[in-house]
């Protein structure tokens, strides 16, 4: 295979620098990183249709239109800040200072996104579509980018790689309980009845805490492999050509995110509508503890087998555990047991291609000799995010608008068994899918020893 020995993008920092195993600090700093970023996104992929639906009385088609359009709309902006990362050249690095400069806005537009002025039907779809953007597209981008972007720039070494993903995804898995299992009854303890109040409080709290999060991984993580030069966006994109392993990972990727979104939008209707009480969709998400467990055992997994053959594993289980859900009956101890086992697979299979993107950023590096990392991690993680999660939320918002769906009202048959099939059997469905997309990757891991091998020479090279 072909491959440009150019010395154009060539990285900075020793060998030893490089390839160092990174302070169990800086770990758990870089874990704070998406800790922060899903104590606010999780609450706007699990609750913000609930809002628009039930609190800020907008139809459940105009929700979910907003849901497709703004995600789409954000996913376009994927590949721009992952431009702008390429170009940026500080002091304190080229990803971390993102989490110093977009804290404070990210939690400021995720506050107003949950407010419910009292304009007219169109002025709130607006209202909404635009805050929306702003919250969950734009800003969040903006913090994603880098939180992405900056783990191959962390260590060359691919075992600590995995093992710093997994204390960031194990952060984000915090944060994800934290929002899910509190956010109602925060909003019920400081609405009084009001959830109006109650989502503004309840956003305040969860700003305030993920500006001080970011603010400590600002503080705590370095960046040790960088290019030492701006990556011109024509460049970003040469770093696309002929990255196989690039490809695979983005469509599985977008697709994978359908069921994530899928699952975290239909939860508290499943748990209000189907199992009458939507506190209990709380007793769902603290299930997400059981993810921790199954992203501790990742280094474990991949150890005995592959980053591949991981995430085909954690998908198994998931399909395994939404299936079991359909089949337990209206038994809620049997579907939060089925639930949980979902949670540990799918909490596998979600970590894996944040990690195995920074494989492939190597692997443009050693094909054409630009190391378009902020580019790369962008498009395979923001926009794979945004545009899948848009998807997930739209998909089952068409099903239960088809289905007769009417917010607060007592559900048809019909309408109850589209929210059942939207939960349970849209995610079985992605799934599936992914994993056979999955199968195609692994010829391309086999390669990674030979191309670090060639990579860790190139830069010893240069370094001399």
């Amino acid at each position: 295979m072909e491959h440009s020995n150019s010395s154009e993008n060539v990285t900075k920092s020793t060998s030893l620098s490089k390839s160092m195993k990174l302070p169990v600090f800086e770990k758990v700093a870089y874990s704070f990183t998406d800790l922060a970023g899903n104590l606010l996104y999780v609450t706007i992929s699990t609750f913000i249709m609930y809002f628009y639906t039930d609190v800020a009385k907008i139809s459940v088609a105009s929700a979910g239109l907003i849901l497709l359009v703004a995600r789409i709309f954000d996913g376009i902006s994927a590949p721009i800040w992952g431009s702008i990362v390429d170009h940026t050249h500080t002091k304190w690095g080229q990803s971390r200072p993102y989490f110093l400069w977009l804290a404070i806005p990210f939690a400021v537009a995720v506050f107003i996104a949950f407010l419910a002025p009292e304009f007219s039907e169109s002025g709130k779809v607006w209202y909404a579509g635009i805050t929306y953007v702003l919250a969950a597209g734009i800003i969040y981008t903006g913090i994603q980018t880098p939180i992405t972007a900056i783990l191959p720039n962390l260590t060359t070494d691919r075992t600590e790689r995995v093992n710093a993903n997994s204390f960031r995804m194990i952060g984000g898995l915090v944060g994800s309980i934290l929002t899910s299992t509190f956010c109602l009854p925060l909003v019920a303890l400081f609405g009084k009845g009001n959830d109006k109040v109650g989502f503004m409080w309840t956003l305040g709290i969860f700003g305030a805490i993920a500006v001080i999060l970011l603010f400590t991984a600002f503080a705590n993580v370095h960046e040790r492999t960088q290019v030492n030069r701006a990556v011109p966006i024509k460049d970003s994109l040469k770093a696309t050509v002929g990255n196989h392993p690039w490809y695979i990972l983005v469509t599985a990727f977008v697709i994978f995110w359908i069921s994530q979104a899928d699952r975290m939008t239909m939860s508290i209707y499943y748990a209000k509508y189907n199992l009458g009480n939507e506190q209990l969709t709380s007793v769902f998400q603290v299930m997400q503890v059981v993810g921790i467990i199954g992203t501790m055992l990742i280094p474990f997994f991949v150890k005995i087998t592959n980053k591949t053959k991981t995430m085909m594993i954690g998908l198994a289980v998931a399909t395994f555990g939404q299936a079991m859900m359909s089949f337990v009956g209206s038994s809620f101890v049997l579907v939060i047991i089925a639930w949980g086992i979902g949670v540990f697979g799918s909490s596998v299979a979600i970590a894996m291609p944040f990690a195995m993107l920074a494989d492939t950023v190597d692997y443009g590096e050693w094909k054409t000799g630009i190391r378009a990392s902020g580019f790369l991690t962008a498009v395979g993680s923001a926009f794979c995010i945004q545009v899948g999660s848009g998807l997930g939320s739209f998909i089952p918002s068409k099903i239960m608008s088809a289905a007769g769906f009417v917010a607060n009202k007592a559900q048809s048959a019909t309408s109850l068994n589209a929210i059942h099939f939207s939960f349970i059997w849209l995610p079985i469905i992605v799934y599936v899918v992914v994993a056979a997309i999955m199968f195609f990757y692994l010829k391309y891991e086999k390669m990674e020893p030979t191309i670090k091998a060639e990579l860790d020479s190139r830069r010893l090279s240069n370094d001399n």
